[in-house]
């Protein structure tokens, strides 16, 4: 019986209650219904490493509500004024209207401080998140096709987030922030050429100008996020629309997904984990003292603050910059900056080296099939060997960026923790590169003992004969596939150099690199083969000692 055939008690009909009847309308013109009963329902695979990305969602959910509650009292104004408010170490102390509004939010605002800082510790797990998330898309593949767009979106996402966070700790225009932006306006001016147009106009004249605050503060909580929640949407859109990728398992197949459904689960869980970060978010926040700036003090342009450190996120950036030996050249009457310049553009090219990695391999490969099942890290080593290096890199320029907190905490020369990251930046990458690969390498080789011999019992038995061997409990025909499901893509090979008449055959450049990358990543020594059912027909075939 539908809604126009119910009746009352006297038999008299009976219509709908008014939400239903608007219900009723919307779905005879959207398909409401029809679109939700096919994809609410929708199965996605579960893993732990999941929740990476939904922290990060969470925290920019976070960030976006504690902003705009911050835009109610923050003034983005450089005007100057003298300070008589409730803090009495700033009594009488000359200041920025954006740093005097700062100190109010925190010291006369009720909740003004916790919101400040949820909203810090916000921005700082968001972009650990979107890294560590990131990291887990790189080492198990989830990046291959068809989800490469989506790993340009999360990279676009955490480029924005850097300059979204750079904007931000630069309102307050306290003497930490201030030297940020004293070190960001010196990268610019060494451009070659258009460096001080840029500083000029970006700064409307010389440094520190008048106009900065209220320039950054438009980009800070209109321009970036927007671009942002923009990218957000349509992140999510592809992850709804292609799913997780799920690590292999039995009844797993490119085709087919095993798991939970979007709703109620799915949504249940989410919910539910929303409310952990934002808990966690608050603790942070509440007990945990970030970014005191009535403790650091008023911008001025004639003052540096012992231990000035950006937040973690850009401190590698920096690193680049302190540990380049100081380099100038006269060209064409013009003093070039080199020192500062040549790290300056190594951070972009740094990045952009991730952003196009999905599409590199791609075209090493020549792999034009969907991927839906995720890669063990173990089972490409060359792959998982260059992220950890990626990471042994950032952390050593990390180091370089606060050389002079390191010293003081570690009791060390900076000379010394400078030469190290000069040195580092080039050598424990590598290093890292190879331990990490042959530590794959040596996890493939117990894999494969593992599916041949079985799992270790601990159990010694003494044979007939007086030997005595370790008993190894076989694996279950499911454990076996999820260890040997995984592809093994074999090296390319430029074929004959000359044809059948001896004549030489010309081979492109691009050729010989991808044949050269190919090599590099699949060549021999560079994974472990499988075991064949052959193999282990033949061990199980036998008396069974080891099992």
């Amino acid at each position: 019986m539908n809604s126009q055939e119910r009746t009352r008690g006297d038999g008299r009909p009976d219509r709908p209650a008014k939400g239903e009847r608007l219900a009723d309308w919307a779905d005879g013109r959207l398909g409401i219904y029809s679109l939700a009963k096919s994809q609410m329902r929708k199965v996605f695979p579960d893993h732990p490493s999941f929740m990476l990305g939904e922290v990060c969602l969470y925290s920019f959910i976070i960030l976006i509500l504690t902003g705009v509650w911050l835009t109610l009292f923050f003034e983005p104004s450089m005007a100057e004024v003298e300070y008589q408010g409730s803090y009495e170490p700033l009594k009488g102390l000359m200041m920025s209207r954006a740093f005097e509004s700062t100190v109010e939010i925190s010291m006369d605002v009720r909740g003004g401080l916790l919101i400040r800082q949820i909203h810090h510790w916000a921005a700082l797990v968001f972009v650990a998140g979107m890294l560590a998330h990131m990291m887990r898309v790189f080492f198990t593949g989830a990046f291959r096709k068809p989800r490469e767009v989506n790993w340009l979106f999360g990279w676009t996402l955490l480029m924005l987030a850097l300059i979204t966070g750079l904007t931000g700790y630069s309102l307050p225009d306290d003497l930490l922030s201030g030297t940020g932006l004293r070190f960001a306006q010196g990268a610019i001016l060494s451009i070659p050429v258009v460096g001080t147009y840029l500083a000029m106009f970006l700064f409307g004249g010389e440094f520190p100008g008048e106009d900065i605050i209220a320039r950054l503060y438009p980009i800070h909580i209109l321009l970036l996020p927007g671009i942002m929640l923009g990218l957000v949407v349509a992140h999510l859109i592809l992850v709804f629309y292609h799913k997780h990728t799920q690590f292999a398992g039995p009844g797993r197949s490119e085709k087919k997904v095993i798991g939970a459904p979007f709703m109620p689960i799915y949504v249940a869980k989410a919910g539910g984990f929303f409310f952990l970060v934002f808990g966690v978010l608050a603790v942070m926040g509440a007990v945990v003292s970030i970014n005191p700036v009535w403790a650091i003090g008023p911008y001025r342009p004639d003052l540096v603050g012992t231990g000035a450190q950006p937040d973690w996120y850009l401190g590698f950036s920096e690193g680049l910059i302190r540990v380049m030996p100081g380099w100038e050249i006269n060209a064409w009457g013009h003093t070039l900056a080199l020192g500062v310049f040549i790290p300056f553009m190594l951070f972009p090219v740094y990045m952009t080296l991730i952003a196009v990695y999905p599409f590199i391999e791609a075209w090493v490969t020549g792999d034009k099939r969907e991927h839906h099942i995720a890669d063990r890290p173990r089972n490409v080593p060359t792959r998982t060997a260059l992220g950890v290096a990626w990471l042994v890199g950032y952390g050593v320029l990390l180091i370089g960026g606060g050389n002079d907190i390191v010293a003081t905490q570690l009791h060390l020369s900076i000379n010394v923790i400078t030469w190290f990251v000069r040195i580092g930046f080039f050598v424990l990458p590598v290093l890292a590169f190879v331990i990490t690969r042959r530590i794959c390498l040596g996890l493939q080789h117990r894999d494969r003992d593992k599916v041949l011999h079985g799992r270790e019992s601990g159990t010694i038995k003494r044979l007939p004969h007086g030997e005595f061997v370790e008993i190894h409990e076989p694996l279950t025909p499911g454990q076996r596939f999820t260890l040997t499901a995984h592809e093994q893509p074999e090296a390319l090979d430029l074929g004959p150099t000359t044809d059948a008449n001896g004549v030489r055959r010309r081979v492109k450049p691009g050729e010989r690199l991808r044949v050269s990358l190919s090599k590099a990543m699949y060549g021999p020594g560079t994974q472990v083969e499988k075991p064949t059912a052959q193999e282990y027909e033949e061990i199980t075939a036998g008396d069974g000692h080891g099992h």
